[in-house]
């Protein structure tokens, strides 16, 4: 059952200002402030912007709970930051507090990217090696890596925010971290359900953070990936499964979900949003077949259909779709090809939406941050696809155009790595 939630994202940092950001259709697309631009061959993304890292963006806390985040945000980067602060705003969400759940009981399940160092953690290192213009490599052991904050790779590991969150809310359960890029969100809801479904835990906090905007992130998207051009709207350069789309944007985010078991959640009288009735996952490389990342989502959703058939959810009706929808020419193609080989052609889809034409991909967290703006359109209606204004004929998707389309009281949430990870979850309006 999910019972709190929290968002950081490019259209705001709460699931309401998310929600009505999406329905009016607004992006969070514009020039970068964060890093440098003139190396990249992007000078727009999708930075979340009223995250500045000040303690009143970790919602309410107690005294002593501010000063203790205030003080670890010493070792948190960007992104740890942004992870832990929407798992703070779940929590605060889900009513978390001392009475009612036994700390014992209680983990966390957090997904991340693989998290960067910026490159000024080692300028004084490397400028103590310089001789004659050139770096000195013999001189690093002795007189460069003293220079180093012996701290620093606290900032970046990749496990940090799950510790974090563990350790300033003493929650001592299961605790485990997922590197899965895109796909980590849909992971790591399917590993806590699992947990949870094991007795393991009562509850558990998932959640994923991640960045694109980051020096080196940025530089190596731009070299390994089809990035949008700019455009004279920098908020038309996302384009999911449109003819003219030509790459994805990068941004950052991250979400938090409290998850309990049925019987936790009602002996408390928690107000419960959804309820999980499946997922998959699957990694398909190149060897695979010809074209992996159709057979990875292909693989993912006929697991999540399974795993909601085995525990009795398979005659749910799935209101909707929400699509990966990367704006990457290939990727979108294989997507709606593995929508169209389960679902079978458009007129027997449930609808398809994406809210990446708002907000381009935020890496690890973009997953979470889809979810919770599709569990809050249930029973009401969905947000179209941002600037899809001509439905690539490769894309065979009953993709949302316009305002009205009821978004039903489930969905199925989609995401793929370029290297061919994808995961999938469904998720149903709590009765």
């Amino acid at each position: 059952m999910i019972t709190g939630l929290g968002v950081i994202s490019p259209l705001g940092n709460t699931p309401d200002e998310l929600l009505d950001a999406l329905h009016a259709g607004q992006s969070g697309i514009a020039a970068f402030t964060l890093i440098p631009t003139e190396a990249f061959s992007a000078s727009h993304g999708a930075e979340a912007t009223k995250f500045t890292g000040h303690i009143d963006d970790y919602g309410p806390l107690e005294k002593a709970l501010q000063r203790t985040i205030r003080k670890g945000s010493k070792v948190m980067c960007r992104e740890i930051e942004m992870g832990v602060a929407s798992a703070q705003l779940a929590l605060h969400h889900g009513g978390f507090n001392n009475e009612v759940f036994d700390r014992d009981r209680i983990g966390v399940l957090f997904g991340s990217d693989y998290i960067m160092s910026l490159p000024e953690e080692y300028s004084a290192g490397i400028a103590a090696c310089i001789e004659d213009g050139k770096f000195n490599f013999a001189k690093w052991g002795e007189t460069g890596l003293p220079k180093v904050n012996p701290l620093w790779l606290l900032k970046y590991l990749p496990n940090m925010p799950a510790s974090h969150i563990a350790i300033y809310n003493d929650l001592r359960g299961p605790n485990n971290s997922l590197t899965l890029r895109e796909a980590s969100s849909g992971a790591a809801i399917a590993e806590a359900t699992s947990t949870i479904l094991r007795g393991h835990a009562d509850a558990l906090v998932v959640g994923a953070t991640g960045s694109r905007v980051h020096p080196l992130r940025t530089l190596h998207a731009s070299m390994q990936e089809k990035l949008a051009a700019d455009r004279e709207d920098c908020g038309e350069m996302s384009r999911p499964f449109d003819s003219t789309r030509d790459g994805s944007v990068l941004g950052e985010g991250a979400a938090s979900m409290l998850c309990e078991s049925r019987e936790h959640a009602e002996a408390r009288g928690a107000q419960i949003y959804g309820e999980v009735i499946g997922y998959g996952t699957s990694a398909v490389g190149e060897s695979g077949g010809p074209r992996p990342i159709q057979i990875a989502i292909s693989n993912a959703l006929r697991a999540t259909l399974r795993s909601a058939q085995n525990a009795g959810h398979g005659e749910t009706p799935v209101g909707h779709i929400h699509a990966h929808g990367l704006s990457d020419v290939d990727i979108d193609r294989d997507e709606a090809a593995a929508i169209q080989d389960v679902f079978g052609d458009v007129a027997s889809q449930p609808p398809v939406t994406t809210a990446k034409g708002h907000f381009g991909n935020l890496g690890a967290g973009g997953g979470m941050v889809e979810i919770i703006a599709s569990l809050k359109s249930l029973g009401g209606d969905l947000f179209p696809i941002r600037n899809l204004e001509s439905l690539d004929e490769s894309c065979p998707i009953n993709a949302v155009t316009t305002a009205g389309t009821p978004a039903g009281d489930s969905f199925i949430s989609i995401n793929v790595t370029p290297q061919g990870q994808a995961s999938a979850v469904w998720i149903r309006k709590a009765s």
